[in-house]
């Protein structure tokens, strides 16, 4: 097999130019064969493979830096960079990431999770390289979906002043995670189905330059107008006219094609764009079919494309859904909106149901958030359902666009706490630190699948900014017995007793019912309650816990910094100074990728964990 022979970078220039098609084949089969079993980004990676064999053709990596917009894509770079051994662990824990990881390999460049990041970080190691006087090639490849992130427009205006080469790959496949949407999607579509203007420009310029006297000026007014007729003609205007040359498009599965443009793009000294056209799955007729299914996978059936596990339960994402539908039902004034994630958040079947409102922005969460400000200020109720890690790139609009004005909007915040796999970019650790220093920000927390509904039907009900915040996978159906009407502000006590109490949010209930159990079977009393309302918290649920305990074990699955349970112990030793407090949170740092089960041991998140610690440091 040709893939024995690539184990380090340089290899990839050894195979011979007639053999490259099988290389690309070979490799198909390996992450085919490699990700059925561990799971991970299917689709994606299978449309890169002779982009990425071109870019190590063509370049000296890593020598030459090579940034990944997300980076969910970059296994065939990890392949060719000599890392093929190591996929048998891949995403999970001890092993390597499904992601760009600098510690990683000096092939991976920079570090990415987040979409629209690579103009930028390529543009500043460009910079850098500029400014220290040094001759490497720089090369950022973004997708099309993650052109409709701000932060990529912003990144290319600034690109245009570069006066080195620096070069932009586009990897055109029609979607990010779902079918791609709005002004850019149209507009690239109009350049995929316009392949018969590709050589106008060229083919002009070379006619008038056979032209004596005349032809030079006629060249020097074409290339200044910027008539409408030009830009409907010429591809890629719209980046020309910000002063980034565009090459293409081209066709992103021919991989001497791509080795040819890229090595044109590397002479010119100034910004310049490489549109290639792929086909996100290409090679597996499962992930062609249905790319969105393949986007992210457990392990599969190869010869089927179907999942060896397949969901039995409804997940938390589930719950959500099927409930905001049912009170869409009875509230036109409802209406949802997601950051190009309809079928991650559940919101697809809202869609189908009420397309006129559901709104799917693309890539762009700051945005969304600020058009959930103007529906609410408008008198709509819009429910914003972003993953918890995505959400804290609109924590500005969230804080001067919603909560200055105290607008209700509701935010569903799927994904909270940990989330396994996709590692330190994609752990929802962070949100309750970042929405508890809002002023008029509510937060509330569901211990389990009622609690979820119940709390969204609040939240619809509420006046003012209010997120609930739930996490990923199968929904919690225990101790649904307990079920007292949500009040404002209000927790729940599920069992009262003394001398240890644990105040558990959200999915930490859970394991606070089970080291309950722990500290029972220990001849130990301990009471149960449920915080529901992480801000503002019950006081006086705290202050009826502290009349009859020695010690409160506060337990949730976000950092400590900034956490409830910062807030909780500081009442506590303000108001209550001899009872103790211990504090079960993660640790202030990112924390790696792998099982969640596996994850929460480590961290010492779990009952078993918790109880040892507990009798170690209070002799229980």
């Amino acid at each position: 097999m040709l893939l024995d022979n690539i184990n380090k970078a340089s290899d990839v220039k050894k195979i011979k130019a007639s053999d490259l098609n099988k290389l690309a084949k070979e490799i198909r089969r390996f992450l085919i064969r490699k990700l059925s079993v561990t799971g991970g980004h299917l689709a994606s990676n299978l449309g890169v493979v002779e982009l990425t064999i071109a870019l190590y053709r063509s370049f000296n990596i890593p020598e030459d830096k090579i940034i990944w917009d997300v980076g969910h894509q970059s296994y065939t770079h990890k392949i060719l960079s000599g890392r093929k051994d190591a996929f048998d662990d891949l995403r999970r824990f001890g092993g390597i990431s499904g992601f760009p990881k600098t510690k990683e390999s000096p092939c991976d460049a920079f570090n990415t999770g987040h979409s629209s990041t690579s103009i930028s970080a390529g543009l500043g190691i460009a910079q850098a390289r500029d400014l220290m006087g040094k001759d490497y090639k720089v090369v950022s490849i973004i997708g099309d979906g993650a052109l409709t992130g701000g932060m990529a427009y912003e990144a290319l205006n600034n690109a245009a002043r570069m006066k080195k080469n620096f070069i932009i790959v586009l990897n055109d496949n029609s979607m990010s995670i779902s079918r791609n949407v709005g002004g850019m999607s149209n507009y690239l579509n109009g350049i995929r189905t316009a392949n018969f203007y590709n050589n106008l420009k060229k083919n002009v310029q070379s006619t008038l330059e056979k032209l004596p006297l005349l032809g030079k000026p006629v060249i020097d007014s074409i290339k200044y107008t910027k008539n409408g007729i030009k830009q409907f003609l010429i591809p890629g205007m719209l980046f020309e006219n910000m002063g980034i040359i565009y090459l293409g498009p081209v066709d992103g599965h021919n991989t001497m094609q791509l080795c040819k443009v890229l090595n044109e793009a590397k002479k010119l000294d100034l910004s310049v764009l490489v549109h290639v056209i792929t086909r996100k799955g290409k090679g597996y007729r499962p992930a062609e079919e249905n790319p969105e299914k393949f986007h992210g996978v457990g392990a599969f059936n190869i010869a089927t494309g179907k999942p060896l596990k397949e969901k039995t339960k409804p997940d938390y994402t589930d719950v959500f859904a099927d409930k905001l539908c049912e009170l869409a039902k009875k509230d036109k004034r409802i209406t949802a909106i997601t950051a190009a994630m309809p079928d991650g958040t559940g919101l697809a079947k809202f869609g189908k149901l009420y397309p006129k409102r559901f709104f799917d922005v693309g890539i762009a969460e700051q945005h969304a958030v600020t058009l959930a400000a103007g529906m609410a200020s408008a008198g709509l109720k819009p429910v914003a359902a972003i993953y918890s890690s995505f959400l804290q790139r609109g924590f500005d609009q969230v804080l001067h666009d919603v909560c200055i004005q105290n607008l209700n909007v509701v935010f569903a915040i799927d994904r909270a706490g940990l989330v396994g796999a996709d590692g330190e970019t994609h752990q929802g650790i962070f949100d309750l630190s970042y929405l508890s220093c809002i002023p008029n920000m509510s937060i509330m927390v569901p211990k389990n699948a009622v609690e979820l509904e119940a709390q969204l039907e609040f939240a619809l009900s509420y006046n003012g900014p209010i997120a609930v915040r739930y996490p990923r996978g199968q929904a919690y159906t225990g101790l649904e017995e307990f079920n007292a009407p949500i009040e404002y502000a209000k927790g729940e006590m599920i069992y009262e007793e003394e001398e240890i109490a644990l105040l558990a949010a959200g999915s930490m209930v859970s394991c606070a019912n089970n080291l309950r159990n722990r500290l029972k079977a220990t001849a130990h009393k301990c009471s149960l309650a449920n915080v529901r309302f992480i801000k503002p918290f019950d006081k006086e649920l705290i202050d009826r816990l502290c009349k009859k305990h020695k010690l409160i074990v506060t337990l949730e699955e976000n950092v400590l910094s900034g956490g409830f349970g910062i807030m909780a112990g500081r009442y506590i030793s303000q108001n209550y100074p001899d009872v103790k407090v211990y504090n079960v949170t993660l640790p202030d740092a990112y924390v790696e990728h792998g099982d969640v089960s596996l994850l929460r041991q480590s961290l010492g998140i779990d009952s078993e964990s918790i109880f040892k610690r507990l009798k170690e440091r209070y002799g229980l």
